[in-house]
């Protein structure tokens, strides 16, 4: 998808490949959302594609610092009004205030160490309205296991570029969602050996 206008814009084909599955879930998931939060939006693909398919919604980008020339660059080539400027986002580091009407995030909990997942948990479960949802996208484990042959030889790719990296395990993320107090609600089966895992904040108790 070259165009001479944007001539460093980046491309991913695997958001290509994925980009119309995961809309069939989010859709619906976020058909009441005024402002969604994107965490780890990578080259912007996903975000112009959602946000025109999503037109009620603003679509809100974000990244670490070096992501985000390209992620502007398929932001102005859209020119969508539900599409504002991306955010500089660091789990580690400063979040955005909310609330927001729900989170997505694709193929970054492997990519994240393991302090890291704990930490985009924290965050989201701060930010997220009581009921609202959080997406993610990705391969997962299941009981230790892997769901498939290719995620195993993927989470060893992984490890061997990174020890930090590595398909993270359900009951793991489980854990920590209860801790950020986030419950799982849907398991969706995805193209390609991944799942969308949709996580729901749950409602502030009364005393």
């Amino acid at each position: 998808m070259f165009d001479d206008s944007f001539p460093n814009k980046p491309y991913s084909e695997a958001c290509d490949e994925n980009k119309a599955p995961i809309l069939a879930v989010i859709g619906p998931l976020f058909s009441t959302a005024r402002r969604v939060l994107e965490i780890g939006s990578g080259t912007g693909q996903h975000a112009v594609w959602f946000g025109a398919h999503l037109p009620h919604l603003v679509w809100q980008t974000s990244d670490v610092p070096a992501s985000l020339p390209g992620i502007r660059q398929w932001l102005a080539q859209a020119c969508l009004p539900n599409l504002p400027p991306p955010l500089s986002l660091d789990v580690a580091g400063d979040w955005p205030a909310g609330p927001v009407d729900g989170v997505f995030s694709a193929n970054t909990a492997h990519i994240l160490g393991k302090a890291d997942v704990a930490l985009l948990f924290r965050g989201v479960g701060r930010i997220l309205a009581p009921g609202a949802p959080f997406a993610l996208y990705g391969p997962f484990r299941y009981d230790r296991r892997h769901t498939s042959e290719s995620n195993a030889r993927f989470d060893a790719w992984l490890k061997a570029r990174h020890p930090r990296m590595g398909v993270r395990d359900l009951d793991d993320l489980r854990q920590l969602a209860d801790a950020a107090g986030l419950d799982l609600v849907a398991d969706h089966p995805m193209p390609v050996n991944n799942r969308t895992l949709v996580w729901q904040k749950r409602a502030a108790s009364t005393p």
